[in-house]
C-alpha cells in the first residue's frame, strides 16, 4: 500500500506541477500565451470525435443488417473481444461504452481543467485515470492480487475525484433529457450497479433516453452474464443509437457554453 503511494505521488506529481508551473510563467509573459498552453494541452487530453465515429459506424452496420461488423467495430473500441456478443445486445454495450468514454474523455477532463489553475487539472485527471487502470490486477492470480494491492491508491483517487464530476455529468443528462426519469433511475438504480459512479452515470442516461441497458448478456464462453438493468422503457436498439449521440453532444454543448462564460468572465476587466 505505502510503495503505492509513492509511485502514485512520483508518477502524478512532477507532471502536474510542471505543466502548472509552464501556465504561470507564460501568464507572466503574456496571458495569451497561457491560453494557447491551456487549449495545446485540453486538444490533447480531450476527445469526442473517435467515440463519436464509433457511434455512428456501428449503428451503420447494424441498420445495414451486418452484425459480424457491428461486432467487430465494438471489440476494436472496447478493446475486448465481441464474438460472442448477439447483435440484440450490441447496441446496450455501445450506449455503456460511449457513455463512459465521453464522461472520462471530455466531462470529467472539463471540471477538473475548469477547477484547477491551467491545464494541470485535466492532467492530473487523465493521468489518474491511465494510472487507475495500468495498476488493476485480476484477483484470480496472486500477481493479479498483488498488482491490485499496489494500485489501490491510485483507484481511491480516481474515486475521490470522480465523485463531483459524476453527479454533475449525470445531472446534464438529465437537464438534456427525460429529467424525472433520469433523476428517478438515477436515486433507484445506480447502487444496483458493481461501480456506483458508473451506475449513476449509465442509469441517468438511461433513464434520459428512455431505454434500459445492462440486464443479462451472453458472457465469453456463452454463458449468460447477469447484470442489472439500468433506465427506463423499451431496451436499446440500434435505433436509438443516434439518440445516444445527440444526448452527449447536447450535454457537451451545455458544459461548452458554461465554460464560454467563465472564459468571458475572467478575461473582462
Amino acid at each position: 500500500m505505502q510503495q503505492g503511494i509513492v509511485a502514485l505521488l512520483v508518477a502524478l506529481v512532477p507532471p502536474v506541477v510542471i505543466a502548472a508551473l509552464v501556465y504561470w510563467g507564460l501568464d507572466r509573459v503574456h496571458p495569451l500565451l497561457a491560453l494557447v498552453w491551456q487549449v495545446a494541452i485540453l486538444y490533447l487530453l480531450v476527445g469526442f470525435r473517435p467515440f463519436s465515429h464509433a457511434f455512428s459506424a456501428i449503428a451503420a452496420a447494424l441498420r445495414n443488417g451486418d452484425a459480424i461488423s457491428a461486432r467487430k467495430r465494438l471489440a476494436a473500441w472496447r478493446g475486448v473481444g465481441a464474438s460472442y456478443v448477439t447483435a440484440e445486445e450490441v447496441p446496450k454495450l455501445c450506449i455503456e461504452q460511449g457513455v463512459m468514454d465521453s464522461y472520462r474523455h471530455v466531462f470529467a477532463t472539463l471540471f477538473w481543467f475548469l477547477l484547477l489553475p491551467g491545464p494541470s487539472g485535466a492532467l492530473l485527471y487523465r493521468a489518474a485515470v491511465v494510472l487507475a487502470d495500468q495498476w488493476s490486477g485480476d484477483a484470480a492470480t496472486p500477481m493479479g492480487r498483488q498488482l491490485a494491492q499496489f494500485g489501490r491508491p491510485a483507484r481511491e483517487l480516481l474515486y475521490a475525484l470522480d465523485w463531483v464530476p459524476v453527479r454533475l455529468t449525470a445531472l446534464t443528462f438529465a437537464i438534456v433529457g427525460d429529467f424525472e426519469d433520469a433523476i428517478y433511475c438515477w436515486r433507484t438504480q445506480a447502487r444496483q450497479w458493481t461501480a456506483i459512479h458508473e451506475g449513476i452515470l449509465l442509469a441517468s442516461a438511461g433513464g434520459a433516453l428512455g431505454i434500459v441497458i445492462g440486464g443479462v448478456m451472453t458472457g465469453p464462453g456463452e454463458e449468460p452474464e447477469f447484470r442489472p438493468e439500468l433506465g427506463i422503457g423499451d431496451p436499446a436498439d440500434a435505433d436509438v443509437l443516434p439518440s445516444a449521440t445527440g444526448l452527449i453532444w447536447r450535454a457537451l454543448l451545455v458544459w461548452l457554453a458554461l465554460l464560454l462564460v467563465l472564459t468571458i468572465a475572467y478575461w473582462s476587466p
